[in-house]
């Protein structure tokens, strides 16, 4: 591909991300963002072909990726577990 039309990719996707997500309303906003934070599972694996590559440059490109996509997908299952922690009822109290 030609780098014009790389760019041209790179930067339409950029708009539609801030379109997409101005749209989502904010009680929606922690789900989606759990799931999608999950989704980075697929980031992942392919990071970790990358790694494994016998190009240098892309190897350590590879590594870095792995740490980024590893926070991701920490930080996701993080933030769902908090999200869910808020619907569990309190035991104890005055019984109610």
């Amino acid at each position: 591909m030609d780098i014009i039309n790389l760019v041209f990719v790179f930067v339409l996707a950029i708009f539609l991300g801030v379109e997409l997500i101005n749209k989502v309303p904010s009680t929606l906003h922690t789900p989606l963002m759990s799931g999608s934070n999950a989704i980075s599972g697929i980031t992942l694996v392919g990071a970790l072909a990358l790694a494994g590559s016998d190009n240098e440059i892309v190897s350590i490109l590879g590594a870095v990726a792995v740490g980024f996509a590893t926070i991701n997908v920490i930080g996701g299952y993080m933030v769902t577990d908090r999200m869910l922690a808020m619907f569990k009822k309190k035991e104890g109290g005055d019984g109610k």
